[in-house]
């Protein structure tokens, strides 16, 4: 194994947008303990609760508490791993570990740290328990594709900067997204606004290419017979047609939007009924722009294709989705090759029409 290096920026942004981890300690006899865990980062050290997960002995009395008091030397293994070997990367993290006891301020910041990080801990009374706490001495990372190591960092910005900030992206790198990034942005999707709290919304993610090539093809053979229609030349239809199944293929993911109407209410008459479906498009719309932000904060960049509106009955066939599902939209997700022209914006005194 090469020589280990202390960690770098890319390596602490590696253990954010990973959950879980494998931590290794040893007894008095030298033999290992491995046991996963899961574990939040400040930029500085790592830290693991005890927390309540049922356990057949008081935690103080785990086997890995036990060997740390008396060998605080550990490693940390966080990893990726893929049937596709082209995207296996890991991050070996070499450490001492101590105790952080309750009543102390390291100890609240961790507790709080942790909390942010896995929801369930709100309800755990974590306290009353010790911390482990890992300042790492060096690590040693490997993958297949260098930026598998070192995907580009989060945005840090607030919430006006974020929305100003997001852009339309079409050319998109090759890198793999994470798929604990693919998550995240999901999960923001998830808490948009919704009629009645239905949430009319179903999400289809395409990251093979067999199936974002399938889509690609299926999609512009019928977007190729509407621009006949429209009177493009061969030559025109041919070059958008490629641009835009270059678009989809190389797209590391695609994230089909589509419209679930089946659980919304529904009404007698066909006005009602009208405003009902459009509620729910205004929702899609939501759970979009969340989805566009959140990728955004992570780093990541998105292209929004309308294509599937045009031809929701190809979309179906090429995926082999049911007929209760009304594709909307295609998102494009990666990591920006170059960064795109923006267009200007109407000044907001333009746009805003009365105001009494």
């Amino acid at each position: 194994m090469p020589d280990q290096q202390p960690l770098t920026a890319a390596d602490w942004h590696f253990l954010a947008y990973h959950r879980f981890a494998r931590l290794a300690t040893v007894d008095d006899a030298g033999r290992p303990s491995i046991v996963p865990i899961c574990f939040a980062a400040d930029g500085e050290a790592i830290y693991s609760a005890l927390d309540e997960k049922p356990k057949r002995v008081d935690p103080l009395r785990l086997r890995r508490v036990r060997n740390l008091l008396r060998h605080p030397a550990v490693a940390l293994l966080v990893d990726d791993v893929f049937e596709d070997w082209d995207r296996l990367a890991f991050l070996l993290v070499h450490g001492t570990a101590e105790l952080v006891w309750p009543g102390t301020d390291r100890h609240t910041a961790a507790i709080a740290l942790l909390r942010a990080r896995y929801p369930r801990y709100a309800g755990m009374a974590l306290e009353q328990r010790p911390v482990i706490r890992i300042v790492p001495t060096a690590a040693f990372r490997w993958a297949a594709r260098p930026a598998e190591a070192a995907p580009a960092p989060p945005r840090d910005l607030d919430l006006y900067a974020l929305i100003q900030g997001r852009r339309s992206v079409r050319a998109l790198r090759p890198d793999p997204v994470p798929p604990v990034l693919i998550e995240r942005v999901l999960e923001a999707a998830r808490w948009a606004p919704s009629p009645h709290g239905r949430m009319p919304w179903r999400f289809v993610v395409l990251t093979r290419p067999e199936a974002k090539a399938r889509l690609a093809a299926a999609m512009g053979a019928e977007w190729e017979r509407q621009l006949a229609l429209d009177g493009e030349p061969p030559e025109v239809i041919a070059r958008r047609k490629e641009r835009s199944h270059q678009r989809i293929r190389d797209a590391p993911v695609c994230i089909l939007l589509c419209l679930y109407l089946v659980d919304l209410d529904h009404y007698p008459d066909p006005v009602r009924q009208a405003a009902e479906t459009t509620m729910a498009v205004q929702s899609l719309g939501a759970a979009a722009q969340n989805l566009l932000l959140a990728a955004y904060r992570e780093g990541l960049d998105c292209g929004w294709m309308c294509a599937p509106l045009f031809c929701p009955e190809t979309v179906r066939a090429a995926l082999g989705l049911p007929p209760d599902l009304h594709p909307h939209a295609l998102i494009t997700m990666g990591y920006a090759a170059r960064d795109p022209v923006r267009r200007e914006r109407l000044p907001l005194e333009a746009l805003v029409v009365r105001w009494e």
